[in-house]
């Protein structure tokens, strides 16, 4: 089973960028980097060359010798026994996280051979580049990042009517009821299932969610082996205690990430290291808190507090334990854990559009779960996982700040009033469009 995935149609673009650079791929473990780029080269390329740096010794050698890019790409087509050409063949180097050789490879690429094209990927490249410091060609590389798949494209590996309504569907016409409960039944499985590849081809292939189950368990089994393959010695355990407690944070009324409910007594700057390991590890998304609505909007965010969503609902309800017999009833799925699998669920949604979101906070009594920035507008965004809703924090926030617009994404259909964009759950792959049709 081959899914769909839309960040293909930008990597087909970078191919023929007037400045290209060498392109850096990254994503959690798992989310389908490699395959990605192998499918770039099969539609864009007229061949690709793979190159795995973890597995291949010998051709990981080539790049310790010599930083001379013709070179490399010479001895590379020697050994693989396959031609490269410039502008026509895809050389993807594949686990590059361990290698500074072949990283710093890179700005050679950029400055003496620019009409080579050249991928790399990696379990865990953003920690490595974390640790790479100022021998890393900053500037000489363009930056990718994959998730899990969307619900939009989860819809067209499931039922490409529904991804076509979706993806056409025009802001100011509310849906069809019939309409609007197939999504809604296509969105719950989406919740069960998640966006992680393997578990979407499990879903398919065998219509079986104990399958999706045990592969999902696996992949969360998985994850903490990388902290002692890819951490240091004093951070594993503090790694590992920070994503422990991921359950117990997002289970709570308020969110914030508490550094005193990863151990009794903890302190942030014993953990702040290991946040941000599980952050470049791509594993959770930090969310900052902003009580000041300003542009530049990131420039006001408060990095002392903050919050932390998995990379994937799928894997987060297998960490609640929430099994799908259970979750389908009714719209317990949107409710469970005070909402939290709505807000992940969003939130991986308005990052994969390109956004960077904080939240807004107004001393104790006011809270709207993301803002962003989109040309030159601050838009408020309101998570409710009911359809009955009461959203007093957006009204308080659009009372106070009179936002040219504003959004709440819940169960109600879609309508367009008076700077208010209620947004369906179902359509929230859809904001940056319909946002932009506000303007």
């Amino acid at each position: 089973m081959e899914l769909k995935r839309d960040i293909l149609e930008s990597l087909i673009a970078w191919k023929t960028k007037r400045k290209r650079k060498p392109l850096l791929l990254q994503g959690a473990r798992q989310v389908g980097k490699s395959w990605l780029l192998r499918k770039l080269g099969e539609v864009a390329f007229d061949n690709c060359v793979v190159v795995n740096i973890d597995r291949e010794p010998t051709v990981a050698e080539i790049f310790s010798k010599t930083k001379e890019p013709h070179r490399i790409v010479e001895q590379i087509a020697l050994i693989k026994g396959q031609s490269i050409q410039p502008e026509k063949t895809l050389l993807i180097l594949d686990e590059i996280q361990d290698s500074d050789d072949v990283l710093n490879a890179l700005k050679y690429f950029k400055e003496d051979a620019p009409e080579f094209a050249v991928a790399c990927a990696g379990s865990l490249l953003g920690v490595a580049l974390r640790k790479k410091g100022l021998s890393f060609p900053v500037g000489q590389v363009d930056f990718m990042t994959l998730y899990p798949l969307t619900f939009v494209e989860f819809l067209e590996a499931t039922d490409k009517r529904l991804a076509e309504i979706v993806r056409t569907w025009k802001a100011h016409e509310t849906l069809p009821e019939v309409i609007r409960e197939e999504l809604q039944d296509k969105l719950k499985l989406y919740m069960l299932v998640g966006g992680m590849p393997e578990a979407v081809t499990d879903w398919i292939e065998t219509g079986d969610i104990t399958e999706v189950d045990e592969t999902l368990d696996g992949i969360l089994r998985a994850y903490p082996l990388d902290f002692a393959k890819y951490a240091t010695a004093s951070e594993i355990i503090r790694i590992t205690q920070v994503w422990n407690s991921m359950q117990r944070q997002l289970a709570k009324d308020n969110k914030r990430f508490k550094y005193a409910e990863v151990q009794k007594g903890s302190r942030a700057r014993e953990y702040e290291t290991a946040v941000d390991w599980l952050c470049k590890a791509g594993l959770v998304h930090k969310v900052c808190n902003t009580e000041t609505v300003r542009l530049p909007l990131k420039a006001y965010k408060d990095e002392s507090s903050f919050k932390l969503y998995l990379n994937d609902v799928g894997l987060l309800r297998r960490m609640f334990n929430l099994e799908s017999s259970t979750m389908m009833h009714e719209n317990r799925l949107f409710t469970e854990f005070k909402g939290v699998l709505t807000e992940n669920y969003s939130l991986m949604s308005i990052l994969c559009q390109g956004f960077e979101p904080l939240y807004w906070t107004s001393g104790n009594q006011a809270e709207v779960e993301f803002l962003i920035e989109d040309h030159s507008r601050i838009i408020p965004i309101e998570v409710k996982s009911k359809e009955s809703i009461q959203a007093k924090s957006l009204s308080e926030y659009r009372k106070k700040y009179e936002p040219e617009l504003a959004v709440r994404c819940s169960l109600k259909n879609l309508q367009m009033r008076d700077g208010l964009l209620n947004l369906p759950l179902t359509l929230v792959d859809r904001m940056k469009d319909y946002i932009s049709m506000g303007k």
